[in-house]
């Protein structure tokens, strides 16, 4: 069977990514981590390389290796007094990655998968035109601007080398042990506050993790994908209003939402400093998927519905 080396295992995205892999056993597969603290797994090997950096040794991960799914990344960095937010984000998103980009071009891997972000094209869309694959970048913040480097550079490697690069970019992900916005968001339900967001008419791409989850795999092996750029999502777009309701449904306890103009709660945000927070909630961010449709073939197989419900299914 041919070998898929993945990073991020113990990540949401990547544990999601693993779990099927391990359910296909279509591939021999070896998980790259920094520490491993479960039994010694029956069907994929472990290799421990310790921190991500650019003295990282993929020595033996790579090994036989014909496809890495990229999934290891920073996010968040702590106000430390350390290094700014984009020295310490680059070090590893993007120094870090074109390191193990280099070491799996001399190991012979054939196809390097990069899951990037929706940042890279921006924080919002206007007028319902969505982002799509090929629109020109436009990151805003520190991890939006490392993800861009790092496709640049993977496509250098990539045109240098004949290392196929596929680049993923997800918006929001949800699914079960989803943390962040969402998380809190689903805190909020549970506990059955009222919430000012019953008149919100922005629209906002997501994508369920089973979604997301089935297309890497689809970019594993198919031919259409090589050196391409795909954005993903359910190919649904919705208001933060009927998302909370989705989410209340999902969940058997409806949200209570109270419709305050979207003005009022805009003006709120910015006498608290909140614009970033007011713009997750209230703004728009679209994306066009068509472009990962057609060149593989692939359509999300689930809906926003489904998987909401499977969503709280497999948490309970």
């Amino acid at each position: 069977m041919p070998k898929v080396l993945l990073t991020g295992a113990t990540g949401f995205v990547g544990g999601a990514v693993l779990e099927r892999l391990c359910a296909e056993n279509r591939f021999a597969l070896a998980v790259a981590v920094r520490s491993w603290g479960y039994p010694e797994p029956a069907n994929y090997t472990v290799h421990l390389i310790g921190s991500l950096c650019v003295d990282t040794s993929w020595v033996g991960a790579l090994d036989d290796a014909e496809t890495v799914i990229h999934c290891a990344a920073r996010v968040h960095v702590m106000r430390d007094g350390g290094a700014g937010p984009l020295d310490a984000i680059r070090a590893i998103n993007v120094d870090a990655t074109l390191h193990f980009a280099r070491q799996a071009v001399a190991a012979g891997v054939k196809r390097f998968i990069f899951i990037s972000s929706i940042k890279v094209n921006g924080e919002a869309t206007v007028n319902g035109r969505a982002f799509g694959a090929d629109d020109k970048p436009a990151p805003e913040d520190a991890y939006g601007l490392s993800k861009l480097e790092a496709e640049q550079g993977l496509m250098e490697i990539a045109a240098k080398t004949g290392m196929e690069v596929v680049i993923i970019r997800p918006p929001l992900v949800y699914g079960p042990g989803v943390k962040g916005n969402f998380a809190s968001m689903i805190k909020l339900i549970e506990k059955g506050l009222p919430l000012p967001f019953g008149a919100i008419h922005n629209r906002r791409s997501l994508v369920g993790i089973d979604n997301l989850v089935d297309l890497i795999i689809r970019c594993i092996d198919h031919p259409a994908a090589a050196n391409q750029v795909f954005l993903a999502g359910d190919g649904e777009d919705l208001s933060t209003t009927e998302l909370l309701r989705g989410v209340g449904q999902a969940m058997g306890k409806p949200a209570r939402l109270i419709p305050v103009p979207a003005g009022l709660l805009q003006c709120g945000a910015m006498l608290l400093g909140k614009e970033a927070m007011a713009q997750r909630l209230l703004g728009s961010l679209q994306v066009d998927i068509s472009k990962t449709c057609e060149l593989l073939d692939w359509k999300p197989p689930y809906t926003v519905e489904e998987g909401l419900r499977r969503c709280f299914e497999r948490s309970n």
